[in-house]
C-alpha cells in the first residue's frame, strides 16, 4: 500500500488560506453556526412554489404518528388499507386507525421464529460465524423496518384489529428498549446454536426456546393481542352497525382482504444498469414469516413507477404505498420535497455531491429507508403529474396537517418502489415472474427496510 499522505503544517495551512480566500465562507460560517444548515441553505421561492393544491385528492382525515419507532412500513400499508375499510364500513368522514402495535407484535414474533431457522440452517451449512453473511445478519437483526410483501403476509395470517383493541404502549410508541432486549437474546441463541453445531436436534431446540423468549418479551413489551373482538360502529348516515364477535382475520377479510391489496404487486425501480426492466429481483435471507411469500419486487424504469403509480391513484382512488429515502431535500416541518429545496452551492461553493442516482445506490448514498403513502397527485394539462400529496406517519404537527407535498423531481431522484393493483402493470412486465428470479444478497440496497 503507498504510504499515506499526512495533514503536515504545511498542507494545513494551504487549507486555511484556500478557505479565507473565498469571501463568501465567512459569511456562510456564521450563518450556519447561528442558525444551522438547513435555514441557511433553504430555498424560498422553490417552497413558495409547492402549494398543497391538487387535482387528484383523496380524503383519508387525520394522519398517523408512529412516534420514536421504523414501523413506518406498517403505518403506511395500515394507511392505505384503512382508507379501504373506511369506504366498504361507509365510515369515510370519521377517524379510523387498525392497530399498528398488533402488526408490530406478530412481525417481531414471526421475525425471531424466521431468523432462527434462518440461522440454524447456516450454522448447518457450515457457515463461519465471521463471515460477512452472518456478521451481517447479526447487525441488522430485529429492527423496526419492513417491506409492503412482509407487510401482505402478516394480514393475511393475522388479520388486523381496530385501534382500540390493541392500543400503543410506551414500547410500541418507542422500541429501542424492546428492540435492544430482542437482539441481545436472539445473538446470544445464535451463539448456542454455533455451540451446537453437529446436533440438529440441539439446534431445533434453541430455535423453539428462542421463539418461546421472544414471545415473553413481546407480551410484555405489547401486551397479549386479542383473538377475537366484538365489532359495532355507526356509519356516516347515522345507521348502526353490529359484526358481533369478529377474528381479526374475518375482520381483514371483510373489509380489507381479498379482492383489494392482496393482488398488489411491489414495483422497484432499480437504478442499477445490470438489473432490467422486467426482471424480478429477491432478496436472500430477507422475510417474516415462514411459508409466507418472499420478499421480491418486478423491476421497472422510474418512468414506468411513475405511470403505474399515477394510474392506481386515477383508477383505485385509493392512496397507493410507496418507498424512498428519507431525508435528502425534505422540509420536515414546512413539509415541501424538492430537490431544489437546499442551495448547498451557495453555502459551500460546492455541491457535497454530484452522483447520478445510480452512483449514490452503488456508493451506498442513497437507498429505501421509509415507507408513506400517496393521497393525490397534481396533473398538468399535458397530463404530466407536477406535485404529490403525500400522507406521512409522523404526526399532524409539521407539514399540512401532516401531509407533505413532493415534487415530480424529487420522485425520480429518491422515490424506490410503490406497490399497486395488478390491473395497471403491463402484461410484458408482468411475464417476468414468469422468469427465473435474480437473486441478490442480504446486504444488497434493494434490501433496504423502510
Amino acid at each position: 500500500m503507498a504510504d499515506f499522505m499526512p495533514l503536515d503544517e504545511d498542507r494545513l495551512d494551504r487549507l486555511v488560506r484556500s478557505f479565507d480566500a473565498r469571501e463568501a465562507n465567512k459569511l456562510a460560517l456564521n450563518a450556519v453556526t447561528k442558525n444551522g444548515l438547513g435555514a441557511v441553505a433553504f430555498d424560498h421561492d422553490t417552497s413558495r412554489n409547492l402549494p398543497p393544491v391538487f387535482s387528484l385528492k383523496i380524503d383519508q382525515g387525520t394522519v398517523t404518528n408512529q412516534r420514536r419507532s421504523g414501523r413506518c412500513w406498517l403505518f403506511s400499508s395500515l394507511n392505505v388499507a384503512r382508507f379501504i375499510a373506511k369506504r366498504e364500513m361507509g365510515i369515510a368522514k370519521q377517524d379510523f386507525e387498525f392497530s399498528q402495535n398488533y402488526a408490530m407484535y406478530w412481525d417481531k414474533l414471526e421475525r425471531a421464529n424466521y431468523f432462527l431457522q434462518d440461522m440454524a440452517a447456516l450454522v448447518q451449512a457450515g457457515e463461519p460465524a465471521d463471515s460477512r453473511l452472518v456478521q451481517f445478519q447479526l447487525q441488522t437483526v430485529m429492527g423496526d423496518g419492513g417491506q409492503w410483501t412482509m407487510a401482505m403476509n402478516l394480514y393475511k395470517k393475522y388479520g388486523a384489529v381496530p385501534k382500540q383493541f390493541y392500543p400503543e404502549t410506551a414500547s410500541s410508541k418507542n422500541t429501542s428498549e424492546m428492540d435492544t432486549q430482542l437482539q441481545h437474546m436472539l445473538r446470544d441463541a445464535v451463539c448456542r446454536l454455533y455451540a451446537a453445531k453437529g446436533d440438529p436436534d440441539g439446534l431445533k431446540a434453541i430455535v423453539a426456546d428462542g421463539v418461546e423468549r421472544a414471545h415473553t418479551i413481546l407480551n410484555i413489551h405489547l401486551g397479549v393481542p386479542p383473538t377475537r373482538f366484538d365489532w359495532e360502529y355507526i356509519d356516516d348516515d347515522d345507521q348502526f352497525h353490529r359484526d358481533g364477535q369478529m377474528t381479526p382475520v374475518e375482520f381483514w377479510n371483510k373489509y380489507v382482504g381479498p379482492g383489494h391489496l392482496e393482488d398488489y404487486v411491489c414495483l422497484v425501480a432499480d437504478p442499477r444498469s445490470e438489473h432490467k426492466p422486467g426482471q424480478v429481483l429477491a432478496i436472500e435471507h430477507l422475510g417474516n414469516v415462514a411459508g409466507g411469500d418472499p420478499t421480491e419486487y418486478l423491476n421497472v424504469t422510474i418512468e414506468d413507477l411513475k405511470l403505474m403509480t399515477l394510474k392506481a391513484l386515477q383508477t383505485t382512488k385509493a392512496p397507493v404505498w410507496f418507498g424512498s429515502q428519507s431525508g435528502p431535500y425534505m422540509d420536515r416541518q414546512g413539509g415541501g420535497m424538492s430537490t431544489r429545496l437546499y442551495d448547498y452551492q451557495s453555502v459551500y461553493g460546492f455541491e457535497p455531491s454530484s452522483m447520478t442516482k445510480e452512483e449514490r445506490v452503488r456508493f451506498a448514498d442513497s437507498a429505501m429507508n421509509h415507507a408513506m403513502a400517496f393521497d393525490g397527485v397534481d396533473v398538468a394539462d399535458d397530463g404530466q403529474p407536477r406535485r404529490w400529496r403525500v400522507e406521512n406517519s409522523w404526526g399532524a404537527d409539521i407539514a399540512d396537517k401532516g401531509y407533505f407535498t413532493l415534487a415530480d423531481d424529487w420522485f425520480d431522484a429518491y422515490v424506490f418502489e410503490a406497490a399497486v393493483p395488478k390491473s395497471v402493470i403491463p402484461a410484458d412486465l408482468l411475464a417476468g415472474y414468469d422468469k427465473p428470479r435474480v437473486m441478490l444478497p442480504a446486504w444488497d440496497p434493494m434490501g433496504a427496510l423502510a
